[in-house]
């Protein structure tokens, strides 16, 4: 078992990707060959304006000032992983760079470097170029955090985290990031090639321009990344909300299909094709969808961990267990979902059953943080097993 290390960077908040909106016969790869044009307020917009428009910058261009820090910080002669450590130490700590972390700062490693400001994408570019030039394998890696629902148990948000993954010689692992998630948060991660990376970045102008009602610039800079990175989903699903807020359904609903080609289980894009449907009028359809969604919410081992939080939070601890035993049906090899139902046993003071599900999300574990951190739960349970099965001083009757 690889174990994984988390490096905590200076920060106030985690920088979240949120996809605010998502099939295709020939694949996606063809389609962001052929994407409509965008018709709002003056002449159509088409890929024949995307390259000069939205040029991609060198994101992990070096300036000479960086190459000095590296060299400074991260000198050859020490070991990799005394140069990934001392690298970070200089990258977040207040007497050398002391990057701080700001929702909207966009930009290269060189510009990150430049304004110490960044957002756990910009900071991921910054610290894989310092990284690399300091003979790190360092890559990108997408982390999707643990769904969220409203107490009525509907979805609020996909939301998506970036950070920095660095394999050692020895085949240790550390994550690098602006603002660390809680590993109980991660539902899912995968490595990035820069390419991906190079079209979250065109994202992140485009959701800011949407936001800001500069649908031109949004749909623009959507085409650019999925030029880039057409396999990535949720870049249909921003591109089909750009389409659905010019008023162009038809092609809105093209863009949903696409990302559901791509992933069929894409949540946002089903939530997308429910409001534009319902946009629309047409109700047997979004009906279908609505159906869709919570059949897969219903599959999904996150919801029924969130019901047995719910429970636990009111005290309900059978009923937490009935949740979790749910969950871990759906994904038994879980090691956050191991372990909250083991600490749902220890709730009910049921010890072996405890004991046996935390040994078993320490064997399936890999950041060490989280290892460390069971093992010490591990020994509180044990300790009090023993105490429930020590026969009281003075007696031999057996404590209950």
């Amino acid at each position: 078992m690889t174990q994984v290390s988390w490096l905590r960077a200076a920060a106030l908040l985690s920088c979240l990707l949120v996809s605010t909106a998502c099939s295709t016969l020939d694949g996606p790869a063809v389609a962001a060959g052929q994407l409509p044009p965008l018709v709002h307020g003056g002449s159509p917009v088409t890929l024949a304006e995307v390259a000069s428009r939205s040029p991609t910058p060198d994101l992990l261009a070096l300036t000479p000032e960086m190459q000095a820090f590296v060299a400074r910080y991260a000198p050859p002669r020490g070991g990799a992983r005394q140069r990934l450590l001392s690298l970070h130490e200089a990258v977040k700590g207040q007497g050398a760079l002391g990057v701080a972390y700001d929702p909207v700062a966009d930009g290269t490693a060189a510009t990150v470097f430049r304004t110490g400001a960044a957002n756990c994408l910009s900071f991921a570019h910054l610290f894989v170029a310092l990284a690399r030039e300091a003979g790190l394998d360092a890559r990108y890696q997408w982390l999707e955090v643990r769904p969220q629902w409203t107490r009525l148990g509907e979805r609020v948000a996909v939301r998506l985290h970036v950070n920095v993954m660095v394999r050692m010689p020895s085949g240790e692992q550390f994550m690098v990031d602006i603002d660390p998630l809680q590993s109980r948060d991660i539902a899912a991660s995968k490595l990035l090639e820069d390419v991906d990376a190079a079209a979250l970045d065109h994202n992140n102008i485009a959701i800011e321009a949407l936001a800001r009602g500069d649908l031109e610039v949004a749909w623009i800079q959507l085409a650019r990344a999925l030029q880039l990175s057409p396999g990535l989903s949720h870049l249909w699903v921003n591109l089909g909300a750009v389409y659905r807020h010019a008023g162009q359904f038809n092609e809105a609903e093209w863009s949903l299909f696409q990302a559901l080609a791509i992933d069929r289980a894409d949540r946002s894009a089903m939530n997308n094709l429910v409001v534009l449907y319902g946009q629309m009028g047409r109700a047997e359809e979004r009906d279908y969808w609505v159906d869709r969604i919570n059949r897969h919410r219903d599959r999904n081992p996150w919801y029924h961990a969130w019901l047995g939080d719910r429970a636990g939070e009111a005290g309900d601890w059978a009923a937490a267990l009935a949740h979790y035993r749910v969950a871990l049906k759906l994904h038994p090899d879980d090691s956050a979902l191991l372990y909250a139902t083991g600490i749902i046993h220890f709730r009910l003071q049921q010890y072996a059953a405890a004991e046996r599900l935390i040994e078993q999300a320490i064997a399936a574990a890999s950041l060490r943080s989280d290892i460390q951190g069971y093992r010490a739960q591990l020994e509180v349970v044990r300790q009090r097993q023993l105490a429930e099965v020590q026969p009281a001083s003075g007696s031999g009757s057996t404590r209950i």
